[in-house]
Protein backbone atom coordinates (compact mmCIF):
# COMPACT_ATOMS: atom_id res chain seq x y z
CA UNK A 1 0.00 0.00 0.00
CA UNK A 2 0.98 3.44 -0.54
CA UNK A 3 1.82 4.96 2.14
CA UNK A 4 1.23 8.90 0.69
CA UNK A 5 -2.54 7.72 0.51
CA UNK A 6 -2.89 8.69 4.60
CA UNK A 7 -2.21 12.26 3.85
CA UNK A 8 -5.29 12.52 1.15
CA UNK A 9 -7.88 12.66 4.36
CA UNK A 10 -5.67 15.76 5.54
CA UNK A 11 -5.71 17.38 2.47
CA UNK A 12 -9.73 16.51 2.29
CA UNK A 13 -9.66 18.46 5.73
CA UNK A 14 -7.66 21.31 5.07
CA UNK A 15 -10.06 21.75 1.98
CA UNK A 16 -13.03 21.63 4.39
CA UNK A 17 -11.01 24.39 6.73
CA UNK A 18 -10.77 26.66 3.55
CA UNK A 19 -14.49 26.19 2.65
CA UNK A 20 -15.63 27.26 5.77
CA UNK A 21 -13.07 30.01 5.89
CA UNK A 22 -15.02 31.38 2.85
CA UNK A 23 -18.08 30.58 4.38
CA UNK A 24 -17.43 32.57 7.73
CA UNK A 25 -16.08 35.16 5.98
CA UNK A 26 -19.02 35.69 3.15
CA UNK A 27 -21.38 35.87 6.20
CA UNK A 28 -19.75 38.21 8.32
CA UNK A 29 -19.13 40.76 5.37
CA UNK A 30 -22.46 40.44 4.59
CA UNK A 31 -23.42 41.23 8.29
CA UNK A 32 -21.36 44.02 8.73
CA UNK A 33 -22.75 45.21 5.57
CA UNK A 34 -26.25 45.10 6.39
CA UNK A 35 -25.83 46.51 10.11
CA UNK A 36 -23.87 48.99 9.12
CA UNK A 37 -21.11 47.92 11.46
CA UNK A 38 -18.16 50.39 11.81
CA UNK A 39 -14.91 48.24 11.80
CA UNK A 40 -13.16 49.73 14.36
CA UNK A 41 -16.29 48.50 16.28
CA UNK A 42 -15.45 44.89 16.50
CA UNK A 43 -11.77 45.90 15.82
CA UNK A 44 -11.53 42.63 19.35
CA UNK A 45 -12.60 39.41 19.37
CA UNK A 46 -14.72 40.47 22.20
CA UNK A 47 -16.22 43.43 20.30
CA UNK A 48 -16.78 40.99 17.44
CA UNK A 49 -18.92 38.22 19.04
CA UNK A 50 -21.12 41.17 20.77
CA UNK A 51 -22.10 42.77 17.60
CA UNK A 52 -22.65 40.25 15.61
CA UNK A 53 -25.53 37.58 15.16
CA UNK A 54 -24.67 35.29 12.91
CA UNK A 55 -21.17 33.49 14.27
CA UNK A 56 -21.95 29.75 13.63
CA UNK A 57 -19.10 29.90 10.61
CA UNK A 58 -16.80 30.97 13.07
CA UNK A 59 -17.29 28.89 15.82
CA UNK A 60 -17.18 26.03 13.58
CA UNK A 61 -13.52 27.39 12.13
CA UNK A 62 -12.56 27.79 15.17
CA UNK A 63 -13.64 24.11 15.70
CA UNK A 64 -11.19 22.97 13.03
CA UNK A 65 -8.35 23.78 14.92
CA UNK A 66 -9.16 21.75 17.77
CA UNK A 67 -9.72 17.92 17.55
CA UNK A 68 -8.31 18.22 14.06
CA UNK A 69 -5.05 18.95 15.61
CA UNK A 70 -4.64 15.44 17.08
CA UNK A 71 -5.76 13.96 13.41
CA UNK A 72 -2.81 15.46 11.43
CA UNK A 73 -0.66 14.89 13.92
CA UNK A 74 -1.52 11.18 13.73
CA UNK A 75 -1.16 11.02 10.50
CA UNK A 76 2.37 12.08 10.15
CA UNK A 77 2.96 9.83 13.24
CA UNK A 78 1.48 6.90 11.40
CA UNK A 79 3.41 7.76 8.07
CA UNK A 80 6.58 7.68 9.77
CA UNK A 81 6.15 4.54 11.71
CA UNK A 82 5.22 3.07 8.70
CA UNK A 83 1.23 2.01 10.16
CA UNK A 84 0.37 3.08 7.09
CA UNK A 85 -2.84 0.06 6.48
CA UNK A 86 -6.73 -0.45 5.56
CA UNK A 87 -7.40 0.50 9.21
CA UNK A 88 -5.54 3.78 10.01
CA UNK A 89 -6.87 4.61 6.12
CA UNK A 90 -10.46 3.91 7.00
CA UNK A 91 -10.24 5.59 10.74
CA UNK A 92 -8.74 8.62 8.66
CA UNK A 93 -11.51 8.71 6.14
CA UNK A 94 -14.44 8.08 8.93
CA UNK A 95 -13.00 11.53 11.11
CA UNK A 96 -12.80 13.34 7.92
CA UNK A 97 -16.44 12.26 7.41
CA UNK A 98 -17.73 13.12 10.40
CA UNK A 99 -16.09 16.70 10.69
CA UNK A 100 -17.82 17.40 7.25
CA UNK A 101 -20.84 16.18 8.29
CA UNK A 102 -20.62 18.34 11.81
CA UNK A 103 -19.67 21.02 9.69
CA UNK A 104 -22.11 21.09 7.00
CA UNK A 105 -24.86 20.76 10.35
CA UNK A 106 -23.27 23.80 12.47
CA UNK A 107 -22.92 26.43 9.25
CA UNK A 108 -26.11 25.59 8.19
CA UNK A 109 -29.33 24.32 10.08
CA UNK A 110 -27.09 24.06 13.44
CA UNK A 111 -29.82 21.00 15.04
CA UNK A 112 -27.60 21.14 18.43
CA UNK A 113 -28.64 17.06 18.50
CA UNK A 114 -27.30 16.02 14.80
CA UNK A 115 -24.27 18.37 15.21
CA UNK A 116 -23.46 16.46 18.45
CA UNK A 117 -23.87 12.76 16.83
CA UNK A 118 -21.05 14.52 14.26
CA UNK A 119 -18.78 15.49 16.42
CA UNK A 120 -19.23 11.94 18.90
CA UNK A 121 -18.25 9.84 15.67
CA UNK A 122 -15.49 12.25 15.15
CA UNK A 123 -14.21 12.04 19.16
CA UNK A 124 -14.59 8.39 18.96
CA UNK A 125 -13.10 7.22 15.96
CA UNK A 126 -10.34 9.90 17.10
CA UNK A 127 -9.85 7.81 20.07
CA UNK A 128 -9.92 4.26 18.50
CA UNK A 129 -7.25 6.00 15.55
CA UNK A 130 -5.01 7.03 18.94
CA UNK A 131 -5.06 3.49 20.18
CA UNK A 132 -4.53 2.12 17.44
CA UNK A 133 -0.95 4.24 17.21
CA UNK A 134 -0.36 3.42 20.35
CA UNK A 135 -0.95 -0.30 20.55
CA UNK A 136 1.34 -0.74 17.15
CA UNK A 137 4.30 1.60 18.98
CA UNK A 138 3.71 -0.94 21.75
CA UNK A 139 4.76 -4.03 19.56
Amino acid sequence: MDARLIFWPAVAMAALTFIVQVRMFLVRTAEIRRERISLRDIATATQLNARLKDVQPADNFRNLFELPVLFYLGLVIVFLVRQVNTLTLVLAWVFVASRIVHSVIHCTSNRVRHRFYAYAVGVWTMWIFWAVIAFDLAK
